[in-house]
Parts: structure tokens; sequence; C-alpha cells
């Protein structure tokens, strides 16, 4: 016999009551927005929008670096920028290294998801600082 949705919420109130954990912690809640936002950002249509641009724009792309120049934009915009669009490419990787581990069957612990999201997160923040650095 089904159940109403009424007692399946009760249900899932009263295990997540029991279990003691929060519904959605800060570092799960990050690392799926991430999860959700990095491929679209590298998505065909999101890189071929530029490469398209480069395709029919007038100028050759010297002419657009010396417009970029020309807007004395500061290093700290500049590095800003780049970070932003490294961000994305970093955090695919790490965490599609992350997702290789948990096919081979390992860190599905509570604890070591927690562990692997936080590190999956630090080294995102390390290597789009270096290579915005570059």
């Amino acid at each position: 016999m089904a159940t109403t949705a009424k007692e399946e919420m009760a249900r899932f109130w009263e295990k997540n009551t029991k279990s003691s954990r929060p519904l959605s912690p800060h570092v799960f809640a990050a690392c799926l927005a991430l999860s959700e936002g990095s491929p679209r950002a590298l998505s065909p249509a999101g890189v071929s929008l530029f490469s398209l641009a480069a395709l029919l724009l007038p100028e050759q792309f010297p002419h657009y670096l010396a417009v970029v120049k020309s807007l004395s934009l500061g290093p700290a915009l500049i590095y800003s920028a780049k970070f932003a669009l490294a961000f994305p490419l970093s955090y695919h990787t790490w965490n599609g290294i992350r997702h290789l581990a948990w096919d081979l069957g390992k860190g599905f612990k509570l604890s070591q998801v927690q562990q692997s999201g936080v590190l999956v997160l630090v080294l995102t923040l390390l290597s789009s600082a270096g290579l915005a650095a570059l």
C-alpha cells in the first residue's frame, strides 16, 4: 500500500532527527553548486562562444589585446578575471579525481566525504590562484 506524502515527510524528519546531522552542511552545498556550475562554464557552448567570436569579429587578436591593454584595468582586476576563468577548470579537474576514487569504492564514509570535499575546495583555490598568477 502506498504511503502519503505527509507520512513520507514525517518518516524523513524522524530519521534526520535521530541521525543528529545537519540537513544541508555548507561544504556539501558549496560542492553541489560548483558541481552543477563548472560543467556549464566548461561546456562546448561556453568555450565555443569565445572561439566563435574570435572567428567572426572583424579584427585580429592583437587588436583586441591592445584594446584590453589600453583600458588600464590594473593587475587586481586582471588577476581576478584570470582566477574566474581558471576556477571552473580547476574545480572540475579535482572533483573528477575525487569521483575516480569513489569509482574505486573508496571514501564513502561521511567523514571521508566531508574531508574530500574540503580538500577539493582547497586544491581548487590553490590551483586557480597559481594558474591566475601565470
